[in-house]
């Protein structure tokens, strides 16, 4: 697969916020949040109000850096799913890389459910496992899993270096734990074991890195690359194509 860049400083931003993400995974496994369903999530009310499907929405008059940055401060305080911390990771991530004032600008009125994000976060989903790497976000699907426990339907993670993976509520650990972890909330009798699926994801760092100069983006050009826009609401998964 080949990558073509608009800007020569791209590849090197692109370096710094697969870093970023891998540290910012570190750092969420670290800050105490805890694992939730939708209905046990919280957060912490000084800066989130909790909605009635289990989101957490930002108070008006904080600054989305200032919010963001207190779950890793207080991680106590937070609870919730695998796919919401997903987008904090690379919310983390954005935020070290572009700037707290670029950040503030782009990304108000954040709202931290499942796989919601902001419009200018732009995630962009390969569907070639071999061709991940370090900093991507990867999906571990348990197709048997107990029906009265969706939670355990599969396991968002980031990828990190040395064979490792972040999966919030599982921790960092080999795919084959995780693999493992997931397979314990089969039903009885399944011998289809979960597995690492093909799909990847990452943010369009281009995109990000002209928000980090203040400048209006420019379509980026993705030729000879399989992209998409990817999503994961409730249960379902949502794979939208780019417009040309």
């Amino acid at each position: 697969m080949s990558y073509y860049y608009q800007h020569p400083d791209v590849m090197g931003f692109e370096r710094k916020m697969r870093t970023a993400i891998m540290e910012a995974a570190a750092a969420l496994n670290a800050s105490g949040a805890d694992f939730a369903v939708y209905e046990d999530s919280r957060g912490n009310p000084q800066f989130w109000t909790r909605t009635a499907n289990g989101g957490l929405l930002l108070k008006k008059g904080v600054l989305p850096s200032v919010g963001l940055s207190d779950i890793f401060r207080n991680g106590h305080l937070y609870a919730f799913e695998c796919g919401t911390a997903m987008v904090i990771v690379l919310y983390r991530a954005t935020i070290e890389v572009i700037g707290e004032n670029a950040f503030n600008r782009y990304f108000q009125d954040l709202f931290l459910w499942d796989w919601h994000y902001d419009s200018n976060l732009r995630l962009i989903a390969t569907h070639h496992i071999s061709e991940a790497s370090p900093g991507d976000v990867v999906y571990f699907k348990n197709p048997d899993h107990a029906p009265d426990k969706v939670e355990w339907q599969g396991e968002n993670a980031i990828m990190l270096e040395g064979g490792l993976y972040y999966g919030h509520g599982i921790g960092i650990a080999p795919a084959e734990v995780i693999i493992d972890s997931l397979n314990q909330e089969r039903f009885p009798g399944s011998v289809t074991s979960s597995y690492l699926t093909n799909e990847a994801l990452h943010p369009d760092f281009a995109y990000l890195q002209s928000l980090s100069l203040g400048r209006e983006p420019s379509p980026v050009d993705h030729r000879n690359l399989e992209s998409t826009i990817f999503s994961r609401i409730g249960t379902q998964s949502y794979i939208h194509k780019m417009k040309r």
